[in-house]
């Protein structure tokens, strides 16, 4: 995984050797050398995270963490402490100051990469809502997300342990203005997560019945758990399996023996962090059902993708990273309206935008073009990877038959696919677009049922 980071320390030998660090796993670095030039850096260079040292002359990292948490256009950036304090109060204030972690110097390599990573992709996540929010806005469907700064409100937090005297604890320290359900058993906690909208998951891991880290991977492949924040408690050495868990996707941790005051923190982030995910969900669930889905489909629609497209071309560009974008058109579709009418047409393109959700990533933006074109946009991705998918897709369309609802109850279709890869500063929405609309051209003109990548 690739991200730029921001490393922010007042000593100059502590900035290259964490610079040398960081490089060295192929991540860009920026940096900064005070709280001042931290803030400015933040807003200039558009950080994945924030490697922010807390003892600097003039304005602290408490400070600045406080004001980069602050700016609305900024708030969303994870931020962690690394610092030689190593008192719970410490953490607790830089907690408090809006920090996601805090790593005590001399920081452990693996434990620094594993918390770079897990945070990174929690971020990329919420810059995807973030984007398809932006895009509503700008059609003027929708007004912003309350900013990561609004208090948490109570949640409803699980509290999967085994250990009555634990359980007993962490309600006293939690159940004030929240809503508190425990269990002890891996069914029990499956099942509660599926029936229950949780807005914390608090996981120990150090269970005596069962592997919680097993138990972390099934809540994240449940629908209902996927967006839950979970919280895991880890004994201290138990290095490796705090590693898996934020590699699994985890949001934060806890080492025993755990402070209140820090437990009490670390629950109000990952609540405030969950109340501004949901809310960004809902504002882009809204701007779509508004104006910008297609009706017949269930799709994004021409409208918002060319909108969008510009964004995520921007994004890819101001990032150095790939970008892939499909069209499809499906082989000889006017002889199905014609011979079978519009409506087994109209089932036909159904299926189809069913087809193509089940072969793409959440992340991909999938749209219908117009017609019987569909596009894919797939952030991320190189051609490679695109094509692997597009002719995924394409053995699925050849080799399944679409059932209709009319004699012969069955049509065998086939679909042909051009692919083009974003090219760098210089490219464009328009051109990435027309590129792959000429490498579908060379695909029907090839006779159809195939994918073309454009050879640029």
């Amino acid at each position: 995984m690739t991200a730029r980071v921001l490393v922010v320390d007042d000593i100059l030998s502590n900035v290259k050797l964490l610079e040398a660090k960081l490089t060295a796993e192929y991540f860009e670095v920026v940096t900064a050398f005070n709280g001042l030039e931290a803030i400015e850096k933040t807003a200039e260079c558009a950080p994945d995270i924030i490697l922010l040292d807390v003892m600097m002359p003039g304005m602290d990292g408490f400070e600045a963490c406080r004001r980069i948490k602050q700016n609305p256009k900024t708030a969303h950036v994870p931020v962690v402490m690394v610092t030689a304090l190593d008192q719970p109060s410490d953490r607790v204030a830089g907690l408090d100051a809006g920090a996601d972690d805090f790593l005590t110097k001399p920081v452990d390599d693996a434990a620094l990469f594993a918390r770079v990573r897990s945070l990174v992709r929690l971020k990329m996540m919420t810059d995807e809502l973030r984007m398809r929010e932006t895009t509503g806005q700008s059609m003027g469907l929708v007004d912003p997300a309350e900013t990561l700064l609004e208090n948490a409100p109570p949640g409803r937090i699980l509290v999967i342990e085994d250990r009555p005297e634990s359980v007993a604890w962490f309600k006293g320290a939690l159940e004030a203005g929240n809503d508190m359900v425990a269990t002890d058993t891996f069914e029990e906690a499956m099942v509660r997560v599926r029936g229950g909208d949780f807005d914390l998951i608090v996981v120990s891991l150090g269970m005596r019945g069962f592997d919680g880290l097993r138990l972390c991977s099934q809540l994240r492949s449940l629908p209902q758990g996927r967006n839950v924040p979970i919280l895991v408690l880890v004994s201290e050495g138990e290095r490796r399996k705090l590693t898996q868990a934020l590699e699994m996707g985890v949001n934060d941790y806890l080492t025993r023996p755990v402070d209140k005051n820090e437990l009490i923190a670390r629950v109000r982030t990952q609540l405030r962090k969950k109340r501004y995910a949901d809310h960004l969900r809902h504002n882009v669930q809204l701007s779509l059902e508004m104006a910008i889905t297609d009706q017949l489909t269930g799709l994004h629609n021409r409208r918002y993708m060319e909108r969008h497209l510009a964004n995520l071309v921007a994004t890819a560009n101001s990032g150095h990273r790939p970008l892939a974008f499909l069209i499809m058109d499906i082989d000889y579709f006017k002889s199905v309206n014609d011979t079978h009418g519009h409506d087994i047409g109209d089932e036909i393109l159904r299926e189809f935008a069913t087809r193509i959700g089940a072969n793409v990533r959440g992340i991909d933006l999938a749209c219908r073009y117009g017609g019987e074109e569909f596009v894919v946009v797939m952030p991320d991705t190189d051609v490679s990877f695109a094509y692997a998918v597009a002719e995924r897709l394409r053995r699925s369309v050849e080799t399944t038959p679409f059932v209709i609802s009319r004699d012969p109850g069955k049509l065998s279709i086939t679909i042909s696919i051009g692919i083009a890869g974003s090219e760098g500063a210089a490219d464009t929405a328009e051109a990435l677009l027309h590129r792959a609309d000429q490498a579908l051209y060379r695909a029907k003109r090839d006779g159809r049922n195939r994918v073309v990548a454009d050879a640029a």
